[in-house]
């Protein structure tokens, strides 16, 4: 029975159409009596947004806005990402996390358009995506009622096959079964698989897992090269041509998923404390990566590389924490942005079962020289200068060795 309180007024739910925001739409309007808007932001999730709009009105919306967030996607949000060399515990490119603050964030600007009270989500109380979420509502508009029906007490759908029982009940069209449950989320830059036989680490994912990508052991046997050109970091071209980042992406995606590049099994540790079990697939990206990361190792001088690897990882937690609208990581995107001044160049790389290696890298700011790191002692460099750095380099592990060795001889005595 809904709530009286509550009624008349305007909620914003972000809405993909899946399992979970396609049972807290109805839920929301017949427990508190909200009227409900659907945001639906297209982020590259391919079909997953056809018929969305009549979806979300016949299950109760009172409206349904879809917006193409694609170009700010890849320009606002993954170009910084990408140049900050973030990647979350050895393996996650991030394609989740990096999405949420964008959806949250045009949440909070339709909610001011359209009069709304609060904003919703259908994320878990056991994952981090209600942080990602609700952390970007309170950046940008404290104001603003948060809604989780997962926290909410009267919300009694506390599993996926819960939902899947609440939607036959209600009618509502949803491509989940019990037996068909994986919790997947996808857009430009990956798509990852979370639950049913995947929360077991011991279980090998099996190939019709894979969306975007081929399992390695039907990728050709046969390599394919592609050369990707940078602008102080940015990707601007694909084998010599330019071309936007929402193309250029899509186009590596593509070739890349052809050779399973980009498959991740990863148990990671989430932000509210247990670990979780999820395979990602992030073709495009991985490829974009090592490509960048190939390019700074011949353009960073070794002060600003090392630190800057340091800088990455804080990058990763700020982002895989939801932390996007922080004066944090604003800070760091000005030390980044000045780590990329020289990072131009082009980079081809190699593609062939499931790997993306390195073939060659050439840029007008290499600080490489051949003279310099060739063997052949030149006049360049004064190799007996060696001899007197290496004496002062090693003088405190000197001094040290000298005194235990003092304080055994003792002992022995």
């Amino acid at each position: 029975m809904a709530k009286s309180g509550n009624k008349g007024e305007k909620v914003v739910l972000a809405y993909s159409g899946g399992l979970d925001t396609s049972v807290i739409l109805p839920w929301l309007k017949e427990t508190y009596g909200y009227e409900v808007i659907a945001f639906a932001a297209e982020l590259g999730q391919g079909d997953e947004l056809d018929g969305i709009k009549r979806k979300a009105l016949a299950s109760g919306a009172v409206k349904c806005i879809v917006k193409d967030l694609r170009k700010e996607f890849v320009e606002d949000y993954i170009w910084p990402m990408l140049k900050s060399g973030a990647i979350y515990e050895n393996g996650y490119l991030l394609g989740t996390s990096i999405a949420r603050p964008l959806i949250a964030k045009h949440q909070v600007d339709v909610a001011h358009a359209e009069g709304a009270t609060a904003v919703s989500h259908g994320a878990t109380g056991k994952g981090n995506d209600q942080v990602r979420f609700e952390l970007t509502f309170m950046a940008l508009d404290p104001s603003l009622k948060i809604i989780a029906p997962w926290k909410d007490p009267n919300f009694t759908l506390t599993s996926r096959e819960a939902a899947v029982d609440y939607a036959k009940k209600h009618k509502i069209p949803i491509e989940q079964s019990k037996k068909k449950i994986y919790s997947r989320d996808r857009n430009l830059w990956h798509i990852s698989h979370e639950g049913a036989d995947l929360e077991d680490p011991a279980n090998e994912p099996k190939d019709d897992l894979f969306v975007i990508s081929k399992p390695v052991s039907k990728a050709p046997n046969k390599a394919d090269y592609v050369s990707i050109g940078f602008k102080e970091g940015v990707p601007v071209s694909l084998n010599g041509k330019k071309t936007d980042g929402v193309k250029l992406i899509e186009a590596l995606n593509e070739i890349g998923g052809k050779h399973s590049v980009g498959q991740v099994d990863l148990v990671e540790n989430r932000l509210v404390g247990m670990k979780s079990r999820g395979v990602y697939e992030t073709p495009g990206g991985a490829i974009l990566i090592t490509a960048h990361s190939a390019l700074e190792s011949l353009t960073l001088d070794r002060e600003t590389m090392h630190y800057k690897q340091q800088i990455a990882l804080k990058y990763a937690e700020l982002v895989y924490y939801g932390q996007w609208f922080s004066p944090l990581r604003e800070a760091l995107d000005a030390f980044v942005d000045v780590t990329q001044r020289n990072v131009t160049g082009e980079v081809k790389i190699k593609l062939l079962k499931g790997r993306c290696t390195l073939a060659g890298t050439t840029s007008p700011k290499s600080l490489y020289r051949t003279d310099l790191a060739s063997f052949v002692m030149g006049a360049e460099y004064d190799s007996t200068d060696a001899t007197g750095f290496i004496r002062l380099f090693g003088l405190p592990m000197k001094v040290a060795g000298a005194v235990k060795r003092e304080k055994d001889g003792n002992k022995k005595k």
